[in-house]
């Protein structure tokens, strides 16, 4: 039978929100391997809006997640309080800042950082209930946090970001941008993406790694 896999998106654009080309190869590769997918977003506002061509914040804008991140899902996606763990095998969640930002606020609070509750409740549930957990890019930030302390994990080679993973209670595995990580006692697979990739194609192969290793242990 066919797994299906939740995707959360944290809106719509990397600056902001989820990286358009890591969700949407995610979308891709799922397809590709034989899952089907059903997408959801916190029903929220975006810490902030983001230019994206000068990458300033825009004054005196707001934007809703959801809104902006079923620009993603074509229009097809639910708020997260909807999602139901029991209707799904695994779960996966694109970076870009909005993993930061809206998922978390990782972006200003470093390892002090709290996760969004529904998104963390819901993440804790898949976790809880033994099924697989895929972060990618920068969202590996919120492992321990939801699959508890000593989850391993990886977002590339910055030492920064793994340092604050450390302090947080993960243990941070390089990894290279073609290939995932895979923590089996807590099932979370971790791939870093645009973390370290240059073109898109390098993104590809490591979420494509990432999204084979999620449904091979759902």
């Amino acid at each position: 039978m066919s797994k299906k896999v939740a995707v959360v998106l944290s809106g719509c654009g990397v600056y902001d929100g989820a990286e358009i080309n890591e969700a949407v190869l995610t979308l891709l590769c799922l397809e590709q391997q034989g899952a089907s997918y059903e997408c959801f977003a916190p029903n929220i506002e975006q810490m902030h809006v983001i230019n994206h061509l000068t990458g300033e914040p825009v004054e005196g804008e707001t934007r809703n997640v959801l809104v902006e991140a079923a620009r993603i899902a074509r229009g097809n996606i639910r708020d997260i309080t909807q999602a139901r763990v029991a209707e799904f095998d695994a779960l996966l969640v694109p970076g870009g800042f909005g993993a930061a930002k809206n998922l978390s606020n990782f972006a200003v609070a470093g390892a002090a950082m709290d996760v969004q509750p529904d998104f963390l409740a819901l993440a804790r549930a898949f976790h809880d209930s033994g099924k697989p957990i895929g972060l990618i890019c920068i969202a590996p930030v919120m492992s321990a946090a939801i699959c508890g302390e000593g989850a391993r994990c990886t977002i590339g080679n910055d030492a920064d970001t793994a340092a604050a993973i450390t302090a947080m209670g993960g243990a941070h595995l390089p990894c290279p941008v073609s290939e995932a990580r895979v923590d089996v006692t807590h099932k979370l697979v971790t791939t870093p993406a645009y973390m370290l990739a240059g073109k898109v194609s390098e993104a590809y192969a490591g979420i494509s790694a990432c999204v084979k290793e999620v449904l091979a242990l759902a």
